[in-house]
Parts: C-alpha cells; sequence; structure tokens
C-alpha cells in the first residue's frame, strides 16, 4: 500500500491489555509510534474493559485524540474523532433491586476465599459493567502477579464465575475473564461485540480486530469470533505489531 494512501474502508481495533501493552502497563514509546503510523494506513480504534481512566494511564491521557475511536468498557463509553459518542448506563438497566443482590452474593463469596494478600477494591463499579476482583484491585503489581499464578493452577475465577452463572441463571448476566485479577459482569450483548454496532454505521468494508483473551470465556472470544470482524490472537504487543506490519505497512 502507498505511504501517503489512507484505506478509510478498513478498521483495525485492539485490545489493551496484552496486545497493546503488557498487562495493566503503559504503552511503549515505540508502540505508540507505530500506531500514529498505522493510523496513517487504517482507521484505529482500541477496545478495553476498563474505564477511560485506566486506558489513559495505559495509553496516554490524549489517546482519544490520538486514535480514530476509544471503547472504554466494552464500548459502553463510547468516543469517536476524540468527541464523547456515548454512555451507556448498567444500574438502569439491571435495576436496584437485581444489582444489589448480585453485589451482596459476591461480597459473601469472596469473605469465603483464602488467598495469600487481599486488598481493596473488590467490586469496582463501572458505567457498563461490575468488575470483579478476588485479590482487589488495589494490589501491587507484584500481589497481582502472585495472584495471577495462583488463578493459574487453582481456577479461582473460573470457579467464581461458574458459581455465578448458576446462581444468576437466566437474569441476562454475561461474564468474561480478562487481565489477571478480575472478571467482568455484564447485561447479556454488552461484550466487547457492542462497539461493532458503533462503528457498523460508518459503514467499513473490512474490520480487523486483536486480541490476546480470545479463547471461549476470554473478555475478547465475541468479538474475535463474530462474522463481522477479522480476528488475529495475539501473545504480546510484540507479535501485534509484527502481524499489522505484515498485513499494512508492508
Amino acid at each position: 500500500m502507498n505511504a501517503a494512501v489512507l484505506d478509510s474502508s478498513t478498521l483495525c481495533l485492539f485490545d489493551v491489555d496484552g496486545t497493546l501493552t503488557a498487562a495493566r502497563q503503559h504503552v511503549t514509546a515505540d508502540m505508540a509510534e507505530f500506531l500514529q503510523l498505522l493510523k496513517t494506513r487504517v482507521r484505529v480504534g482500541v477496545v478495553g474493559g476498563s474505564d477511560l481512566d485506566k486506558i489513559k494511564e495505559q495509553l496516554g491521557d490524549d489517546v482519544i485524540q490520538r486514535v480514530d475511536y476509544v471503547f472504554a468498557e466494552n464500548g459502553l463509553v463510547a468516543y469517536k474523532n476524540g468527541q464523547l459518542h456515548s454512555v451507556q448506563s448498567i444500574q438502569a438497566h439491571m435495576g436496584e433491586e437485581l444489582l444489589q443482590d448480585f453485589i451482596n452474593f459476591c461480597l459473601n463469596y469472596m469473605a469465603k476465599i483464602k488467598l495469600p494478600k487481599k486488598r481493596g477494591t473488590f467490586i469496582e463499579f463501572r458505567n457498563g459493567m461490575l468488575n470483579i476482583s478476588p485479590v482487589g484491585r488495589s494490589c501491587t503489581q507484584e500481589e497481582r502477579l502472585e495472584f495471577y499464578k495462583l488463578d493459574q493452577k487453582e481456577k479461582i475465577r473460573e470457579q467464581f464465575v461458574a458459581v455465578l452463572k448458576e446462581e444468576f441463571k437466566g437474569r441476562g448476566l454475561s461474564f468474561s475473564i480478562g487481565g489477571q485479577i478480575s472478571f467482568d459482569v455484564f447485561p447479556d450483548g454488552w461484550d466487547k461485540r457492542y462497539c461493532l454496532g458503533i462503528v457498523e454505521k460508518d459503514n467499513y468494508s473490512t474490520i480487523h480486530f486483536f486480541g490476546d483473551k480470545t479463547k471461549p470465556g476470554g473478555n475478547d472470544y465475541e468479538i474475535y469470533s463474530d462474522p463481522r470482524t477479522i480476528g488475529h490472537e495475539v501473545s504480546c504487543p510484540e507479535e501485534t505489531r509484527k502481524i499489522c506490519q505484515q498485513l499494512f505497512l508492508s
């Protein structure tokens, strides 16, 4: 593709953790520069489960100006061309009774889990979802890695989600495990595919999605396997860059 030509019919959407950055880490200067180069060839967007503040911590305070789309909380908080596009509300959708029943159940369940460490913010209330963390989101990076290794062995989050699916069966809730210490809970259909309903109005002929949690149960699975996208499974930011280089910059 000629370097001077922008293919405005193609959109590349990127997960954040494990795809553009290491988990909960700041984007490297090389990757930030690469995204700006890629933006001269195709449209670029990021879609993360985290809220906008956490995406800014990782990709920079000016991220909404540096890419074409920023979809925080799976797209429930959406920015397009540097401007707020739309916001959804989980409490309005679920209703207070179900919301409190769910929160109370989670707190009771987590009170019975014994871990090497427990810190603060076990339930984070976001616009479009609840983020549940058995270890607590205020843990240090070292404590985060300690929990993640234990979770890989003992499937703490996986078992928690299985219990919730059974307890709240038929209540219109979906669950996805992402990152290292938590999982997300949201109304059915409010996974990362939600952002596709926004971008499809812009009539892209091709939408590529890059993510690392693409297996069933991972928070990239639904959008990765959606027929509206061409899915690319990656294991690290370096692989993301390599695939994009081959597809769009060679």
